[in-house]
């Protein structure tokens, strides 16, 4: 890989390798942009077939943080780090001891979280030698699970999506297609119920099909019957790339709104959706709860505090919106536009004062 024309394609400000023999740490953290401020984004550990696709993997989750950060109107970065490994057998607190003295040899332009392959284990261990972490344990003044709180988000965002499609945010009555019923799932279809919604729900683990059956009253269907469901909503919960070129014919939702990352195969699956008329609440705006509330922990957190800034995503998607009316584009495009507005503007407002600064000083 010629690393700088990777980095300078996407302008990425910082990568980092970092190896530890003793303990066997492989990791590549990613810092794309600090504009809005510090980079924020987890640190996944995977079983990468090679390093070059360790490093790719590492360079665009670092970018997608970029965008989820500034979308959810959060004064960070995006970043994100990689560990080389398997995560059920190459773990030792060394290790994660020896990337918390990596984290903080860079001053706090980034922060770590739990992602894929970690646990708020793995982030106390790395709280040993860093602060530049959040996700630790609640006795260390953490948030604790962060599902519930994400699940509420994506509830309020799939109101704002109703809107759009129906002319208002009622879900009362409203028939929803909810793939994966997880804790993130979970969470939301308690919300969905209260709200007197009808839940019709899939998941490849049947016991958590049959808790949400028994809770909430939801009907249960096959995995690959959940596109065809004839619903209002379809809220992809589970797996990335639902949304393709085989299911695309056969949802017969008006909206698509749901917690899953990575909901578009390809770009142009979103065309493809807009083209039919369907609204799509970017994944990336929807699903942003959980970081909203990790993000709180970095001034000491507040519950209230952060359910408040939890509720803005309604307040996103709505902009994502009218960016999308506005500019004739889908939304998938709008809220990258949206993302990439705010820190432009940032970005202005920085070079301005640093001008006047200048100019101040040159008078002197």
């Amino acid at each position: 890989m010629e690393l700088f024309r990777y980095m300078e394609q996407d302008d990425y400000e910082q990568v980092v390798f970092c190896q530890d023999k003793n303990s066997g740490l492989k990791a590549i953290i990613v810092i794309h942009d600090t504009t809005l401020g510090p980079a924020l984004g987890g640190t996944r550990m995977w079983t990468y077939e090679t390093e070059e696709a360790a490093l790719e993997d590492a360079l665009r989750l670092a970018k997608g943080m970029t965008y989820k950060n500034a979308a959810a109107g959060l004064n960070l970065g995006g970043g994100k780090t990689v560990i080389i490994g398997d995560p059920k057998t190459d773990k030792n607190p060394e290790m994660f001891r020896a990337f918390g003295r990596y984290i903080q040899g860079l001053n706090g332009r980034y922060i770590t979280a739990e992602d894929v392959g970690t646990t708020v284990h793995d982030m106390d261990l790395i709280h040993m030698e860093t602060d530049f972490v959040t996700g630790i344990s609640p006795e260390s003044g953490s948030s604790g699970n962060p599902s519930p709180v994400t699940g509420y988000g994506v509830y309020k965002g799939m109101k704002a999506a109703a809107k759009e499609a129906f002319g208002d945010d009622s879900l009362t009555g409203k028939t929803i297609a909810v793939q994966g019923v997880g804790n993130v799932a979970y969470a939301l279809c308690e919300h969905l119920h209260k709200e007197g919604a009808r839940l019709v729900v899939t998941d490849i683990n049947q016991a958590a099909i049959q808790r949400a059956v028994d809770d909430f009253g939801a009907e249960s269907v096959e995995p690959d019957a959940i596109y065809d469901v004839n619903c209002d909503i379809y809220a992809p919960c589970a797996l990335g790339a639902t949304i393709n070129d085989e299911t695309i014919p056969i949802i017969k939702a008006k909206v698509i709104a749901g917690s899953a990352n990575n909901q578009l195969k390809e770009s142009r699956h979103g065309d493809m959706i807009h083209k039919r008329g369907i609204i799509y609440a970017p994944d990336y705006v929807i699903n942003s709860g959980g970081v909203i509330n990790v993000a709180d922990e970095l001034q000491g957190y507040n519950y209230d505090r952060a359910m408040k800034k939890v509720e803005t995503i309604y307040d996103s998607l709505q902009k994502v919106f009218a960016i999308a009316k506005r500019d004739h584009i889908p939304t998938y495009l709008a809220a990258d536009r949206m993302a990439e507005e705010r820190i432009k503007s940032e970005y202005r407002s920085r070079s301005q004062f640093l001008l006047n600064s200048h100019h101040i000083l040159s008078r002197r």
